[in-house]
């Protein structure tokens, strides 16, 4: 069934109807399309267009039809050009011409805008309650853990002792920002596009606000034109989709370097592991590979929209077809890899005495050594230059920093005494540090306290 066709005269060839046609992805908006042509009925009745016994007949209809939808008794065919020629056709077989009434003032321009926009509504709140639980896992682990000490790394090389709660916290504060990210676009995408009609607006006196409200819109769009042809909230989406994947593929890509016999810092659980079909003894960490596999797919979903859009002119074209796909698979990913992101994390065994014994390894205290000088009236730099002497030494003689008499770092400089012992041991490296946001057990005690606040707040926002 096709929704235009009158002025006319050839019929549409077969490879085209079937090139045009998006029933096959666009059928995703099924739910979204009946919940608006249900809004569009009540602005046409209060327009005096639709009379109270077809008001109940639309909407009796509608639901019923959503209902077989639902159990799978509708059946869906390439004949239908796309989901809203799909409702109008099931709907005319229930109640007759009063279907065709529905899309007085209403194109598809400012319909299927209006279904994407309550599908993206829809799948951020999805989302935002997912990363959530996310967070959750997280902060559940930096509590379980959070006297744990391990290296932390720069350039993938051993640089400064930290809690393994600091490290946790660091990526409670990526997902936290993942989760602002997704509740800013929804407020900000919460306007109907419906009423903008094709390009220009309807020559009905629909009362676009009444409809907004009975469709859950915050707002109405100010502007017909863009209206119909704005799908920043599609890409807005995907970004923060991209970003949050982004984050997932750090996190995963650090534990399974962990999970490593040469790192053996933690284990991964074998309900998230798999194995090899010629070696017996593997057991691989593929949930947290295809983490980071999978986001690259959401980049080119993204980069995919952005291409499409970037060179259209005023107002709806048929490239905005292409939006749906790139959205779908993108709200798609996000939420698998959430799911499966959070039950790996929280079901690692943390090996915390591999962590610690690795702190002993690559003079992780020689900074603080450094600042040990400092804090004796040293200028930094020269400080800096005196322990990287120190450091070559211990290469030459294989020690460590704590196994050097006082002799020994003497002959480097006069102001080392006893306590550079105290300064430089592991643990007291951890508490040594004072500023807000450091890894001091004090400051991410603190940190943690504050972000569990937050999350008492942020929990019941998003409840699906």
């Amino acid at each position: 069934m096709k929704l235009w066709g009158g002025r006319f005269i050839k019929e549409e060839d077969r490879l085209m109807e079937e090139f045009n046609s998006s029933i096959n992805f666009d059928i995703r908006l099924f739910k979204e399309d009946i919940e608006g042509s249900i809004g569009q009925a009540y602005a046409l009745k209060k327009a005096g267009i639709l009379g109270e016994d077809e008001l109940n007949k639309v909407i009796c209809s509608l639901n019923e039809i959503y209902k077989e939808f639902e159990f799978g008794k509708i059946k869906v065919d390439n004949s239908y050009e796309d989901v809203h020629s799909l409702v109008e056709s099931l709907l005319y077989e229930r109640i007759g011409d009063t279907a065709y009434k529905l899309h007085t003032g209403r194109s598809r321009n400012d319909q299927v805008a209006t279904d994407m926009v309550m599908y993206v509504k829809k799948e951020i709140r999805v989302i935002s309650a997912q990363l959530i639980s996310l967070l959750e896992a997280i902060m559940d682990n930096a509590r379980k853990y959070e006297d744990i000490i391990l290296p932390g790394y720069t350039h993938l090389q051993r640089a400064q002792p930290i809690l393994l709660a600091h490290y946790f916290m660091a990526y409670f504060e990526m997902f936290k920002r993942d989760y602002m990210r997704f509740k800013d676009t929804l407020e900000r995408i919460d306007i109907m596009p419906l009423g903008s009609g094709a390009l220009a607006g309807s020559t009905f006196p629909l009362d676009r606000e009444y409809e907004a409200e009975v469709l859950g819109f915050k707002d109405i769009s100010l502007n017909s034109m863009d209206a119909v042809s704005n799908r920043d909230f599609c890409l807005e989406t995907i970004f923060n989709c991209a970003l949050t994947m982004m984050h997932m593929s750090r996190i995963s890509e650090e534990l399974v370097l962990w999970c490593t016999k040469e790192f053996n810092f933690i284990e991964i659980d074998e309900a998230y592991s798999t194995g090899s079909s010629m070696m017996p003894q593997k057991k691989n960490p593929d949930s947290l590979e295809l983490v980071r596999g999978k986001t690259g797919r959401v980049y080119g979903d993204l980069m995919s929209l952005l291409t499409t859009m970037k060179g259209l002119p005023l107002a709806y074209n048929k490239d905005m077809q292409e939006d749906k796909e790139p959205t779908f698979d993108a709200v798609d990913t996000v939420k698998m890899c959430i799911s499966i992101l959070e039950r790996v994390i929280s079901t690692i065994k943390v090996n915390g005495e591999n962590m610690f014994m690795a702190c002993k390894e690559g003079y992780l205290n020689a900074t603080d050594m450094a600042d040990y000088l400092a804090e004796k009236g040293i200028p930094f730099r020269m400080a800096h230059g005196i322990v990287g002497n120190v450091i070559r030494y211990c290469e030459e003689k294989g020690k460590a920093l704590d196994e050097l008499s006082l002799e020994e770092l003497k002959e480097f400089s006069d102001v080392f005494s006893d306590d550079v012992y105290i300064a430089i041991d592991i643990g007291n490296s951890i508490n040594r540090k004072l500023t807000i946001g450091s890894t001091s057990r004090e400051m991410v005690e603190e940190a943690m306290k504050i972000e569990e606040e937050w999350l008492k707040v942020e929990r019941n926002m998003f409840i699906v």
